[in-house]
């Protein structure tokens, strides 16, 4: 991506290189000295991360590719707020689902605006996959990722589901983060995001089933 360099082949400093720092002293760096090698190192390292759960959340290569450029750009204005001795992945996440989320919006408006044009108008869990989850929807729950169509079937209905819900299951299952890591970055507590998963999952099973039998009339 245009943002991204590999600072591992940057000229040697006198303290630590790049690549043996942490991800918080990197961007300590940037904040208190404007060390371009450490934010560069730090797109470096969150770079197919980020933007494989900005694709997953958008559905759209481009709008991915803006958000994830745009996710650094905040993390440039506003690296001023991060404070010393929290931990940078979750923040760089809280980034990116506002950045995502902001996205999503615009997307939405174009398309709504576009169709006016048109017509004339106005703990187990954790180990375990999601089909895994998803008791009864599929015999065999590795079937779901071996069959390309019932692949788009799932995500599909996970695009269907209230945005709080599908923010948790991108989270956790898409991007296997922990349960605390999802918490911090989506500001709620642990067991909010165990319920949304949990709500998440019922839905999910219900729609897939629901489909397969209007597939099966």
């Amino acid at each position: 991506m245009a943002i991204t360099t590999d600072p591992r082949r940057a000229a040697g400093r006198d303290e630590a290189p790049v690549g043996q720092r942490t991800d918080e002293e990197l961007l300590l760096a940037y904040r208190d000295h404007g060390d371009r090698q450490a934010f560069d190192e730090l797109v470096y390292r969150y770079e197919a991360e980020l933007y494989n759960y900005l694709r997953n959340y958008l559905g759209d290569a481009q709008m991915a590719e803006d958000a994830f450029q745009n996710t650094f750009l905040q993390v440039h204005l506003k690296c001023g707020q991060f404070e010393r001795g929290r931990r940078v992945r979750p923040w760089l996440y809280a980034v990116a689902v506002n950045q995502a989320i902001d996205a999503h919006r615009r997307n939405r408006r174009h398309r709504l605006l576009s169709l006016d044009r048109r017509t004339g108008n106005g703990g187990a869990w954790e180990e375990a996959t999601l089909t895994e989850l998803l008791d009864g929807v599929e015999t065999d729950p590795a079937q779901a990722f071996d069959s390309a169509e019932q692949g788009v079937s799932l995500r599909r209905a996970v695009d269907r589901l209230p945005e709080a819900l599908r923010q948790a299951v991108l989270l956790v299952y898409y991007q296997g983060l922990r349960y605390r890591e999802a918490a911090e970055i989506l500001g709620v507590p642990v067991g909010t995001v165990k319920s949304r998963l949990h709500a998440a999952i019922q839905r999910l099973g219900a729609m897939l089933s629901s489909t397969r039998v209007a597939d099966n009339e």
